[in-house]
């Protein structure tokens, strides 16, 4: 006997129809507009031209995208991507390396071997396992630092052009947390844009998107100053994190193709700008969680759509470096800054929730927040040293150490725990 559906049967898939696709422009909307500013200012600091940033902010959308459709239509899985925000933050404050921009884009290739190593390589998996997150979440805390305070002093300096940027991020969290960063970002955007046309106005032939490339050259200087901390910055706060997303929502994660995609994307992104690939966080949830609908075998249409939403967005990568580099000088930091706030919030409060760690936490902090230079190397590298070192000292013999059982890159487990997300704009 044919079974007959019932009025609300007939309307639940046509209230779920175009969720998925909703959800994935998004997810890709608010990654972007969160945190590209982020990126430039990044690759800026360590020697990129605007127009080498401007590649790279183009091949990184592009290199997220086909790393995103990859992965999606394999497995029928919401997995998404994103660049690494508190890497580009960590290149914000390390500054030029040994050897100029070419050695940091060889430092950002050997970044995407070693991600694509830690899925093949247990041990290295094991290493990286080894750093406490606390100590991890420290140093990204100390680097974001100076990047933070930037929206204060450029209230100070510039208060007609920070403030309403200032203003507009306030506003918005009454009504959106999610879209308080993007809305500030935008003001950013339109400020830099009436001061543009009281000028000189933009090069048209900078408004074109354009991939340019650099040959990779590698320094110890920059192995140690960029590679590894941002090797290190990558996988503690965004990649273990992006896999604890997705397991909360459900999902298993292929832990060795994700880390062989990302660090490939990145291998391939490197000699264009980009500076690395790895798999999103806070907007994973856009795409896994309830606003890609009620139907969980559909959501994996979400990163798809999100993939095509960021090939489209690469098309502004141009317009928005040419135009933020004809900015005010203010506008910019600030904008970093206000974008960042919450991801080091996230960080201090991981750091320090461990009393086992905490005393070691702090040393890092305030040696990565110093910006001291020694011997070529920024100040990252030396606050995970420092941490490591005065570790053994601090700790609470009395206590068991803090461990975190198969959460480790190279486990091949799904990390769980709310204190493993990092409230990174990504």
């Amino acid at each position: 006997m044919r079974r007959t559906r019932s009025a609300a049967e007939h309307r639940a898939p046509q209230a779920g129809r175009g969720t998925p696709w909703l959800a994935g422009v998004v997810t890709a909307v608010v990654g972007f507009s969160s945190s590209f500013v982020v990126v430039l200012a990044g690759l800026g600091a360590v020697g990129a031209s605007p127009a080498e940033a401007a590649s790279g902010l183009l091949v990184l959308c592009l290199a997220q995208a086909a790393g995103m459709l990859w992965l999606s239509l394999r497995h029928r899985t919401p997995l998404t991507l994103a660049w690494s925000t508190p890497g580009a933050a960590l290149l914000l404050t390390s500054g030029a390396a040994d050897g100029g921009w070419p050695a940091a884009v060889g430092a950002f290739v050997l970044c995407g071997v070693l991600v694509a190593l830690t899925g093949l390589v247990p041990w290295l998996g094991a290493l990286v396992a080894r750093i406490p997150p606390p100590i991890a979440r420290a140093m990204l805390a100390g680097v974001l630092v100076p990047i933070c305070l930037e929206p204060v002093t450029g209230l100070v300096d510039a208060p007609l052009l920070v403030g309403p940027v200032v203003a507009t991020w306030l506003l918005v969290h009454l009504v959106s947390r999610r879209w308080a960063v993007p809305a500030a970002l935008a003001v950013a955007l339109l400020v830099a844009l009436v001061d543009v046309l009281g000028g000189p106005g933009l090069d048209s032939a900078a408004l074109v998107p354009t991939l340019t490339w650099t040959t990779p050259e590698w320094t110890l200087g920059a192995v140690l100053a960029i590679a590894l901390p941002l090797y290190v910055v990558t996988m503690a706060s965004q990649n273990v994190p992006g896999v604890a997303v997705m397991a909360g929502h459900g999902y298993a994660v292929p832990w060795r193709e994700s880390m062989g995609v990302t660090g490939l994307a990145t291998v391939a992104a490197a000699p264009f700008g980009g500076h690395a690939v790895n798999l999103a966080a806070i907007t994973a949830a856009m795409a896994a969680g309830p606003l890609a609908g009620a139907d969980r075998s559909r959501r994996w249409l979400a990163s798809v759509s999100a993939a095509a939403t960021y090939a489209v967005l690469a098309l502004a990568s141009g317009a928005l470096v040419a135009l933020l580099a004809a900015a005010p000088p203010e506008v910019l930091p600030a904008a970093a800054g206000l974008a960042l706030l919450g991801t080091l919030g996230a960080s201090l409060a991981g750091a320090l929730a461990d009393e086992d760690t905490r005393e070691a936490s702090v040393v890092c902090f305030v040696v990565a927040a110093s910006g001291v230079t020694v011997l070529g190397i920024g100040a990252a590298p030396w606050a995970l040293v420092a941490a490591l070192v005065v570790l053994p000292f601090v700790r609470d013999r009395s206590a068991p150490a803090m461990t975190e059982p198969g959460t480790g890159p190279g486990t091949g487990a799904q990390p769980a725990g709310r204190n493993q997300v990092e409230r990174s704009p990504r």
